[in-house]
């Protein structure tokens, strides 16, 4: 993973001394809120519903133990025990004080970590797969061009100022577990009929009020300019980019308001504008990153273990978490571990300190020191030994973090909602930990088979909701809380957004309303077809019938 130079070190130090004396002008009063807002944004700290919350960066959601080890003893030391990971592969504080702040960011300084670009109108975290490096089906691993844009970007003058937050997502694999069509700029990493690696590039996804899929603006780019067409794009956009209307600024309006065809002429005549040398790294410089990406020293093992095998057929409870959790590694004897922090009736996401602390020993012990955080808010150890995995789960078990639920229908993907954020209209936890209470049943999940439900507190969509093959967002009618539900939604390789289904309901109606569409689907589907594609064969009526049935 990434190590921090000598520029870094520095770089996030001054911006440690700089913010805390702003945070003392603050404090003191020479600061009004509004003056004080865009500094505070700069250093990724907010001001929520009850109190400040400070997002914490976890760049394309690649930590080691110690980095795991200091998020858990902020979580202790300055806020309520916990942390909240995110949809964005970062890590979210709601309970910090003004004052601590500073002494915050000076602690994840110690351990190479950061909270900037994490708000404010920039180029935010870049998030990448979370199986990055180690997926059996990974064309390249994309963790290094990930760290090449954040370079790029975080002191870049010209996009320091853009019109609205942009976030830039990338995968190296067909199977797209980044979600890249639903970000402002979507890379995926291929080899062209030559053998030479280079990206297809979408432009203009996106969530929100107006969910859109990117367009395809180059199904193919030498991996050499990547730096200089990213450049182009983002000068069409910071040229044309609204800056008079926030619900209008994002880069999915223009290219929706231009058209695709037009975005992408504007952009390929900005590309040709660019001299290259002055944009593209040297090669030494793009080498000198990989190699802190270089695979770790694996041993030569065989693929069939026997201990793995033995457990498993000795152990239905390791067996079933082992089937759900469990994922096929590029190098033989290996692993990918998925770890659910959604256990059934939890806060979606949550993770105690004991917890941090336990994933980070076992990422020490077991996963040659490396952790990844999922944009489904989960983690994964990616590199598990196979005749490990059942020592894995048994310790996972001590720290109630062995659910065998990732990709059923309680791995739910839940915003704070209304419990924390002030721009949230409704809750979402106590709606996604009801859902879960009562799909929770084990025998009900298998049944059930992959499905991603998602939540949202509001419009912004911070839950994905527009992506679950379940939506529900959550709005404010006449002083009431009610779920809009939508259906179809998907954020893999074959994005979809999800179909308003009709008239909201009440929170004591949605979980009644989420089992009604779950037996329809079961009722109606074939065998071995998975719930978004028996909906896109038979389509929404049956599900409205069902639902509205008594209503």
């Amino acid at each position: 993973m990434y190590r921090y130079d000598e520029f870094d070190a520095r770089f996030v130090r001054q911006r440690v001394s700089q913010f805390r004396n702003q945070v003392e002008r603050r404090i003191e009063g020479e600061l009004s809120e509004e003056e004080f807002r865009p500094l505070r944004l700069m250093n990724g700290l907010y001001l929520q519903l009850h109190a400040y919350m400070l997002r914490v960066a976890i760049p394309y959601g690649t930590l080691n133990s110690a980095q795991m080890r200091q998020l858990a003893a902020i979580a202790e030391k300055y806020d309520k025990g916990y942390g909240h990971f995110t949809t964005r592969q970062n890590i979210q504080y709601n309970w910090p004080k003004l004052s601590d702040v500073p002494d915050i960011l000076d602690d994840l300084a110690d351990v190479e970590m950061h909270a900037i670009q994490t708000s404010g109108n920039c180029i935010r975290n870049v998030t990448a797969d979370h199986w990055a490096g180690v997926a059996a089906d990974e064309v390249a691993d994309p963790r290094p061009y990930a760290e090449l844009i954040r370079q790029w970007s975080s002191l870049h003058p010209e996009f320091s100022f853009l019109p609205r937050k942009f976030k830039i997502a990338v995968t190296g694999a067909a199977a797209d577990r980044a979600a890249i069509a639903f970000h402002d700029i979507g890379l995926r990493i291929k080899k062209n009929d030559a053998g030479e690696t280079g990206f297809e590039i979408l432009a203009g996804g996106g969530m929100g009020r107006t969910p859109l899929i990117a367009a395809p603006v180059r199904d193919w780019l030498p991996g050499e300019d990547l730096l200089a067409y990213l450049e182009a794009i983002m000068r069409v956009y910071n040229l044309h980019g609204r800056r008079d209307n926030k619900y209008k600024a994002r880069i999915k309006i223009l290219v929706r308001e231009l058209g695709a065809d037009e975005f992408t002429r504007q952009v390929e005549e900005e590309f040709a504008r660019i001299d290259a040398p002055q944009v593209v790294p040297p090669e030494q410089e793009l080498a000198r990153i990989s190699a802190y990406f270089a695979a770790p020293e694996y041993q030569d093992l065989p693929d069939d273990d026997p201990v793995h095998a033995k457990a498993i057929a000795e152990d239905a409870a390791f067996a079933a978490w082992a089937s759900a959790s469990v994922e096929r590694h590029r190098v033989p004897g290996y692993a990918i571990v998925n770890i659910s922090l959604k256990p059934v009736g939890g806060v979606p996401g949550d993770a105690t300190a004991e917890q941090m602390r336990a994933v980070a020993d076992l990422a020490e012990k077991y996963s040659l020191d490396e952790i990844r955080v999922t944009h489904e808010q989960n983690l994964v150890l990616p590199n598990v030994r196979k005749k490990d995995i059942h020592a894995v789960w048994q310790q996972l078990m001590e720290h109630a973090l062995a659910s065998a639920n990732i990709g059923k229908a309680t791995d739910i993907i839940s915003c704070p909602g209304l419990d924390y954020c002030g721009l949230a209209t409704a809750r979402s936890i106590p709606i996604a930990q009801e859902i879960s209470t009562r799909l929770g049943d084990d025998a009900r999940q298998n049944e059930i088979g992959g499905l991603k439900i998602k939540i949202s507190g509001c419009i912004n969509a911070c839950g994905h909701h527009h992506a679950g093959h379940i939506g529900i967002l959550g709005l404010e009618k006449a002083g009431e809380e009610f779920y809009q539900v939508t259906l179809g939604g998907s954020g893999d390789e074959n994005a979809s957004i999800g179909e308003i289904i009709g008239p909201g309901f009440s929170g004591e109606e949605i979980t009644d309303t989420v089992e009604t569409i779950i037996d329809t689907y079961i009722g109606l589907r074939d065998d071995g077809e998975t719930f978004l594609d028996a909906y896109r064969r038979i389509g929404p009526e049956p599900f409205k019938e069902a639902i509205y049935a008594t209503h």
